[in-house]
């Protein structure tokens, strides 16, 4: 059995079983990753693949078990170059982070300014993608860190640190009539067309269960991942939007009025995850202090110390941490 037979695998099934676009992944042939494969079940004496003809069809049961295994394997070599990584040039590296917009866009630059700053020699790669994606790409190993609001609770390999809190506005154009209302309700925003944010992303569920616990259902018209595209929307007349507050800039969007509903909603926290087991290069635990000061490398490392997510909740039960 090679480590490279066990990479292929895992790589096949992360490429929904093709194997052509996993050699274009890995810059091999395609031959050449399913003759390894082939080797590899007749060494184990079962199949990790279900064929038919020379097309993969499925995972088998024994593949599934074969496969969790792999990526534990693969992670712990991982770990182990970043190791050697560290000691060799502990500030040389490169460092991948999956994100929503509204986090790359208004939460995160300030700390990924600090960082390139203090480390030019690290490779910083960002991904966007739903909460469900990003959360997929920490669990599997293909970015270091994840940093969401919704999602990350649905995997049980990842852990979670919370970074900050934040609620929502309503915006809506300067003659709109609710910047005559004093203090809104959901009665009043529920009384017009509403564009918001596609359910899942940005504290969505926070959003429709506040309208659920009043019997109300809001008319939402036109949903969106970009705070932005929202923003457009109002501008257009489309309905009165409901963004992130921190998605608002007074200079930039002067031409629209903002409302605090904070008092509306129950506030949201956005967090960061990693994969249970990963090793933190010491840039890594500054990316975190520099994104979330509260989390300092002590604190991380109490977290990994937690033996479930009960503790690392209790850990954080009594903690503040900012309001964005």
């Amino acid at each position: 059995m090679k480590l490279q037979q066990l990479r292929y695998i895992w790589e096949v099934a992360r490429h929904d079983l093709n194997v052509s676009a996993t050699a274009q992944s890995l810059y091999t042939s395609q031959p050449g990753i399913s003759k390894q494969i082939r080797l590899l079940e007749d060494e184990l004496g079962v199949e990790v693949f279900a064929r038919s003809g020379k097309h993969l069809t499925r995972v088998t049961p024994a593949g599934e078990a074969i496969l969790e295994v792999s990526g534990q394997i693969l992670q712990k070599v991982e770990s182990i170059k970043q190791v050697a990584q560290e000691f060799s040039d502990e500030k040389k590296g490169s460092l991948d982070i999956a994100t929503t917009h509204t986090q790359a866009r208004y939460a995160l630059p300030p700390a990924i300014t600090q960082f390139i700053g203090q480390y030019p020699d690290v490779s910083l790669h960002m991904h966007q993608g739903t909460p469900m994606q990003i959360s997929e790409m920490a669990a599997d190993g293909t970015v270091d860190f994840a940093i969401a609001t919704e999602a990350l609770s649905h995997f049980s390999d990842l852990i979670m640190m919370p970074c900050y809190r934040w609620n929502r506005s309503v915006v809506v154009p300067k003659d709109h009539p609710l910047t005559q209302v004093s203090k809104l309700t959901l009665q009043d925003i529920a009384a017009y067309p509403v564009v918001t944010y596609v359910f899942g992303f940005t504290g969505r569920s926070k959003l429709d269960d506040a309208f659920k616990r009043e019997g109300l259902e809001p008319k939402v018209v036109f949903t969106a991942v970009d705070s932005d595209v929202i923003k457009t929307y109002v501008r257009l007349g489309l309905g009165v939007g409901i963004i992130a507050s921190m998605a608002y800039e007074a200079e930039q969007d002067s031409d629209l009025v903002v409302l605090d509903c904070s008092h509306l909603f129950e506030s949201s926290t956005t967090k960061i995850g990693f994969r249970k087991g990963t090793f933190l290069r010491g840039y890594m635990y500054d990316f975190i202090e520099q994104f979330a000061p509260h989390l300092t490398r002590d604190v991380v490392a109490q977290v990994q110390a937690c033996a479930n997510r009960a503790e690392i909740d209790e850990l954080f039960a009594n903690q503040s941490f900012p309001e964005y």
